[in-house]
């Protein structure tokens, strides 16, 4: 099914504004851990993994979910289709695997460090803080350049769908053909 011009430019901006949002929230946490991690301050520390747990508690989680729902509404409702093209096909996956990590790795991950830095402790494994966040920034970047170039052409079912509706044509073209004929 396909969607209509107005549905499909709204599920577009809904779609852009979701993914920029979540690649600009991804970057203020990648700023925010290395504030934790490289100052001095237990102030600051504390300031900045607090901010951390409160983008990661109230939006990553909204964010990524619009964006994947969003990306699968478009995919499966234009010409690009979810498994007919390579760079579809591959931020599908990426964006399923990123809003898992934002869930079980990123906001836990967090979480622990809030908790640690709220009972007066330091931050131990400052890895593990930017880890995700680096992570996930590196992923969406990928994404953003994939749906700009749009590289790799088309998917084996995509090449198989190709070729019946070539088939397809052919045959009314032959069919038209036939009918001229005989007229």
């Amino acid at each position: 099914m396909k969607l209509r011009r107005r549905t499909r430019r709204a599920t577009l901006v809904v779609h852009v504004i979701g993914a920029a949002c979540w690649l600009g929230l991804t970057l203020g946490l990648v700023a925010l851990a290395l504030t934790a991690i490289t100052t001095d301050s237990s102030a600051a520390v504390e300031a900045a993994v607090r901010s951390m747990k409160v983008f990661a508690d109230w939006l990553v989680l909204p964010l990524a979910l619009i964006t994947l729902v969003s990306g699968l509404v478009l995919s499966l409702g234009t010409q690009w289709g979810l498994a007919r093209h390579r760079w579809v096909y591959t931020k599908f996956w990426l964006t399923l695997a990123t809003t898992a990590a934002s869930a079980f790795a990123l906001r836990p991950g967090v979480d622990e460090s809030a908790a640690t830095v709220a009972a007066g402790g330091p931050i131990t494994d400052t890895a593990d803080l930017i880890a995700g966040p680096l992570v996930s920034l590196g992923a969406y970047l990928f994404m953003t350049a994939l749906s700009v170039l749009k590289p790799w052409g088309l998917t084996r079912r995509g090449q198989k769908q190709r070729g019946q509706k070539e088939r397809a044509s052919a045959h009314k073209r032959v069919d038209a053909e036939d009918v001229r004929q005989t007229a």
